[in-house]
C-alpha cells in the first residue's frame, strides 16, 4: 500500500521505477501539440464510409478495397468523423451492425512537409472501436488492438512517393468482441433457419452500455523533426514551499543531442531550467496543483518547456515541446487519501462518454457543457467507466482541478474464459498503453484495471495480482484499484489493491421498493470490507432509474421521488463512516446513457442525474446541495465561496 511515510526516500524510489518503466514501452504517446517546431492538421469533418455487409465480413479484404477509392469498390455514403456511426443514419441494420466498416479521406498536405525530408508526418488515431488498419495511399502502415486508446505511424516516405496526388487514407475498424477483447463479449451464431435469416447471429456483451463503433475521436497528421522529444516523464513532489520536478526527456534520431528544459510559471516566467536530460527542477514558493472545491486557486499548471537540438554533417533540428505540469502527491493510508498530505474526499460522478446522435463520438460543447455541470453540482472528481476518455478530457481535469480515476476498458470479465493468459497479456498491453498515456496528468490519481470483473473466480487471484502489480510497476506513484460488486469474502484480487471500491443497488437490483433496507445493507457492506482489508473504501456505484418527469408520493421505482430517497438514504451512512475509513461517493450515473435494447431498459439507463440531453432531474439537486456542503465543511474555501463558477 502507497505510505505517507518517508516521503523523500518513497518518491525518488517512485521516479527511478517509473523511468525505468517508461524505458521499456515501444515509443512515447505525446498528446500532438503545435510549436515553433511542430504542425498539426486535424482531419475531422465526413469521410467516405463502407460497411461489408457480405455474410463473412471479409469482402473489402478479399477485393483489396484499400488499393483504390473507396467509391469505386461500390456504393458509400457520408460519415462524420469523429463520431460513432450507428446512429447517424436511418439504417437499423448499420445501427446494430457488427464486423469490418471502412473509411477514406484524401488529404491535401502543405508542400513544406513533402520538400523538407527533414520532417517527419504521423498520423494518429485518437480512439476507433475496436480493432483497426490503417493504410495510406494503399500501403498499410499500422494496425491496432483495442479501442479508447490512440495509435500512430510515421507515412512521410509514402506521401513522398507521388507528391502530385492526395494522401488518400483508408481505415478498417471492426467491433466484434471475444472473450479476449477488452472488453470482452462473444458472437453467438443461431443456425436454425426455421426462426431466424440464414447466417443469423448476434453479438453478446456483458457490460450496461451501448456497443458503439466507429472513429470516435479525432485523426490528426503532424509533424516533427526526424530528431524529435519522444516522450517525457514527470514526478513531482514538495517539501515545504519548494516543489520538485523530477523528469525525464526521451529522445529519437539522435545519438547525441543538446538539450533545454524551462519551467515557467502561469504569466510565462521561469522559475526553473536545466540542459541536463534528465534530474529535478525545484521550485521556490511552489504554486501547488489542487482539486476543485479543495483550494482558492485549484488546476494550476506549470509549463515544461522542452528545447532539442541535434546537429549532423548535413543540417541541425530543432524540436520543441511544452508540457503542462502540476505539482502535487498523493498517497494512502488504512484510512484517507491524500491529496498533497491533506485529507482528500471523493464528491464525484461516474459518466459515460455518450451522447444523442454522435453516440461516443468526441464533442468539444457536450464536453465544455458537462464540466459546466459538473462545477455547478460541487463535484471534484469521477471515474471514467468503464474505459479511458479522451485526452482532450483529462487536460480539461488538469486545468480545472477535477481529480479522475482513470479506468481501462475491463469491464464484464465474467466468463471464466477471459482469465486466461491471452486475455492477461492483453489486458497488460492495455495497462502499458493507458499509463504512457496518461501518466503526466496532475488530475489522474489512481488506476483502475477493471470494473465488476467475477473476482470470486479461483482464476481470478493470479489474473488481478499480476495485472495490479504490473501497473504498480509502471507507475509507483499513484494508487490501484479495481471496481467490485462481489461478496467481500469471495473477492481474489482486493488483497493487492491499495483502495477498495464497491459499486452496491441497495433496494433497486436487491430488495426493489424496499427502501427500509438501506441503512442496514449499506453500513454492513462497509463494516464487512473493511473488517477484512482495513482499506479506505470509495462507493464508486449508488443510485436508482428515475423516468425524468415521472412522480409518485409515496416513492416509487422508476419516479423522481424513488431516486432521491435512495440517495439521501445512502448519504445518511455515507456521513457516518466517513468520519472512519470511507473516503468518497461517485453517484451513478451522471446523465442517462444508451444501451442495448432489452425489457429492463427503457430506450437506455435512466440512472443519470441528468438526462442525456444534461437537463437536471431531481436528484441533481439533492447532490449541489450535499455536494457544496461536503466541500464547505473542510474549511479550506475563502467564506464567499457558496456557490460554482462557470468554466
Amino acid at each position: 500500500m502507497l505510505s505517507p511515510e518517508r516521503p523523500g526516500l518513497f518518491r525518488v524510489l517512485c521516479l527511478f521505477a517509473l523511468f525505468e518503466a517508461a524505458c521499456l514501452l515501444d515509443t512515447g504517446m505525446l498528446f500532438p501539440r503545435e510549436s515553433s517546431s511542430r504542425e498539426v492538421k486535424e482531419l475531422s469533418g465526413l469521410w467516405s464510409f463502407r460497411a461489408d455487409k457480405s455474410p463473412d465480413r471479409n469482402q473489402g479484404f478479399d477485393k483489396a478495397w484499400y488499393k483504390s477509392r473507396l467509391r469505386e469498390t461500390g456504393p458509400v455514403i457520408d460519415m462524420p468523423v469523429p463520431a460513432s456511426y450507428n446512429d447517424i443514419t436511418q439504417d437499423p441494420t448499420l445501427r446494430d451492425f457488427i464486423g469490418w466498416v471502412w473509411y477514406e479521406r484524401e488529404v491535401v498536405v502543405p508542400a513544406r512537409w513533402i520538400t523538407d525530408e527533414g520532417t517527419r508526418v504521423v498520423i494518429r488515431v485518437g480512439s476507433a472501436h475496436y480493432y483497426s488498419i490503417v493504410w495510406v495511399n494503399g500501403v498499410k502502415v499500422t494496425e491496432h488492438n483495442g479501442g479508447h486508446l490512440p495509435f500512430e505511424a510515421e507515412v512521410g516516405s509514402l506521401i513522398r512517393k507521388d507528391p502530385t496526388q492526395p494522401c488518400r487514407i483508408t481505415i478498417a475498424v471492426n467491433n466484434t468482441l471475444t472473450l479476449e477483447t477488452l472488453p470482452p463479449g462473444s458472437i453467438q451464431h443461431i443456425d436454425d433457419i426455421t426462426k431466424y435469416p440464414k447466417g443469423f447471429f448476434v453479438q453478446n456483451i456483458y457490460f450496461d452500455f451501448f456497443n458503439y463503433a466507429g472513429i470516435h475521436r479525432p485523426v490528426l497528421l503532424y509533424t516533427t523533426p526526424t530528431t524529435y522529444v519522444d516522450d517525457i516523464t514527470v514526478v513531482t513532489d514538495f517539501l515545504d514551499n519548494t516543489g520538485q520536478v523530477n523528469y525525464k526527456v526521451s529522445v529519437q534520431g539522435a545519438t547525441t543531442a543538446r538539450v533545454k528544459v524551462t519551467l515557467m510559471d502561469k504569466d510565462g516566467h521561469c522559475v526553473a531550467s536545466s540542459t541536463e536530460p534528465f534530474g529535478v527542477l525545484k521550485v521556490v514558493d511552489v504554486n501547488l496543483w489542487w482539486p476543485y472545491l479543495m483550494h482558492e486557486s485549484p488546476g494550476y499548471l506549470y509549463s515544461m518547456e522542452v528545447r532539442l537540438m541535434a546537429a549532423n554533417e548535413r543540417s541541425t533540428h530543432e524540436d520543441v515541446y511544452t508540457l503542462p505540469v502540476g505539482i502535487r502527491t498523493v498517497s494512502v493510508t488504512s484510512t484517507q487519501f491524500l491529496i498533497n498530505k491533506k485529507p482528500f474526499y471523493f464528491h464525484g460522478v461516474n459518466k459515460h462518454e455518450d451522447s444523442d446522435i454522435r453516440g461516443k463520438g468526441f464533442d468539444w460543447s457536450l464536453i465544455v457543457k458537462d464540466f459546466n455541470l459538473l462545477k455547478w453540482m460541487g463535484a471534484n472528481s469521477f471515474r471514467t467507466s468503464h474505459y479511458p476518455y479522451a485526452e482532450e478530457i483529462l487536460q480539461m481535469c488538469d486545468r480545472h482541478g477535477i481529480v479522475v480515476i482513470d479506468e481501462c476498458p475491463g469491464v464484464g470479465i465474467k466468463d471464466i474464459r477471459s482469465f486466461r493468459n491471452a486475455s492477461l497479456n492483453h489486458h497488460l498491453d492495455v495497462m502499458d498503453e493507458l499509463v504512457r498515456r496518461d501518466k503526466n496528468h496532475a488530475s489522474v490519481v489512481m488506476w483502475s484495471v477493471a470494473n465488476e470483473p467475477a473476482s470470486e473466480m479461483p482464476p481470478a487471484e493470479f489474473y488481478f495480482k499480476t495485472l495490479i502489480q504490473h501497473t504498480k510497476a509502471l507507475d509507483p506513484t499513484r494508487p490501484v484499484t479495481y471496481v467490485s460488486n462481489s461478496h467481500y469474502a469471495r473477492d481474489k484480487g482486493a488483497p493487492y489493491v491499495d483502495v477498495i471500491c464497491i459499486n452496491s443497488y441497495f433496494s433497486w437490483y436487491h430488495d426493489p421498493g424496499h427502501l427500509e433496507v438501506i441503512p442496514l445493507q449499506l453500513n454492513t457492506q462497509f463494516e464487512n470490507w473493511y473488517g477484512k482489508y482495513q482499506k479506505p473504501i470509495i462507493q464508486s456505484e449508488y443510485g436508482a432509474d428515475a423516468v425524468p418527469g415521472l412522480h409518485s408520493d409515496p416513492p416509487m421505482m422508476f419516479t423522481e421521488e424513488y431516486q432521491k430517497v435512495v440517495l439521501q438514504s445512502c448519504h445518511d451512512v455515507f456521513d457516518q463512516k466517513r468520519k472512519q475509513y470511507v473516503i468518497g461517493e461517485l453517484i451513478w450515473n451522471f446523465a442517462d446513457f444508451m444501451t442495448a435494447q432489452g425489457i429492463t431498459r427503457v430506450v437506455g439507463n435512466k440512472k443519470g442525474v441528468f438526462t442525456r440531453q444534461r437537463q437536471p432531474k431531481a436528484a441533481a439537486f439533492i447532490l449541489k446541495e450535499r455536494y457544496w456542503r461536503l466541500a464547505n465543511e473542510t474549511g479550506r474555501l475563502p467564506p464567499w465561496t457558496k456557490y460554482p463558477c462557470s468554466l
